[in-house]
């Protein structure tokens, strides 16, 4: 009987992860920025192209979909070009992996990073996610996969609850889990529930841990105490060095054919690209 809910799960999980066909980011990440600005410790934040992220992204509100944590190159972990892995996530039909940052450099994605992190913490932080290279994805639980198969209507009030999978097996994490229990490591908050105290002495608020299994990917978005970084800023952004479609090149020489240019039509039903020479 374990085995057959096991490769039942499994065959859940794969079908989940299968990309839908015509997925266009709105904005891709630019390569270089992004491999400039991250830092260990950084959270990556990844709008999925899959059957799950669409899931996901009903029932958070979010762009969000998927979140992998950046540790930094790991020594003997490389990909069949050379590239080092620099992210720890989990992926639903393998588990806990690392991955290249190359893996996402096509999607919109989102640096988030903890503000005022130490590097002691920063250290433990990464060190907790990497040793956890390994551990599985909960495949046993059925009922919490299959739910995902049909994102049927769903209350606000109810829909966090809905994304808490899992057996609560520490060895068996989703994404969002594996990096808030990361983080709790070192008790950095991400989004903690609040307690006011009223006393005549004093006003104080206590934060409380949420449970690492309510945690979702826009999480790390919304939380106030991670800051959102932009890698075409961080980089360095100048709007007059822009070269726009309808605009001459300032440093091409005026005897050359002008290249083509793209000039975008109001969109409409069955309207076109059209390409100017």
């Amino acid at each position: 009987m374990g085995f057959m809910t096991y490769k039942i799960g499994d065959a859940i999980a794969r079908y989940l992860q299968k990309p839908i066909s015509g997925y266009e980011p709105f904005t891709r990440s630019d390569p270089d920025a992004l491999r400039a600005s991250l830092r260990s410790g950084d959270v990556l934040l990844v709008e999925g192209n899959n059957r799950i992220s669409g899931v996901i992204k009903y029932l958070t509100q979010s762009t969000w979909s998927h979140a992998a944590l950046y540790v930094g190159s790991m020594a003997g972990r490389v990909d069949e070009d050379g590239e080092p892995h620099v992210l720890v996530e989990v992926d639903m039909s393998v588990g806990v992996v690392s991955a290249p940052l190359s893996k996402y450099l096509d999607f919109h994605t989102r640096v988030c990073r903890p503000v005022g992190l130490s590097d002691e913490d920063c250290a433990r932080v990464c060190a907790y996610a990497v040793e956890r290279i390994g551990c599985g994805y909960d495949l046993k639980n059925i009922i919490d996969l299959a739910r995902y198969l049909v994102p049927l209507p769903v209350p606000q009030r109810w829909r966090r609850r809905m994304i808490a999978l899992g057996s609560g097996d520490p060895t068996r994490l989703v994404c969002s889990t594996l990096i808030a229990q990361a983080f709790e490591t070192v008790r950095y908050p991400i989004l903690p529930r609040v307690t006011l105290m009223e006393s005549p002495a004093a006003r104080r608020e206590i934060l409380h841990i949420r449970h690492s299994s309510l945690y979702a990917p826009r999480d790390f978005d919304i939380s106030p105490f991670f800051q959102v970084v932009k890698p075409t800023i961080e980089t360095g952004f100048n709007y007059k060095q822009l070269h726009w479609s309808d605009l001459p090149s300032l440093d091409r020489d005026p005897r050359e054919r002008p290249p083509r240019r793209i000039r975008r039509e109001p969109r409409r039903a069955g309207s076109l690209l059209s390409i100017e020479e």
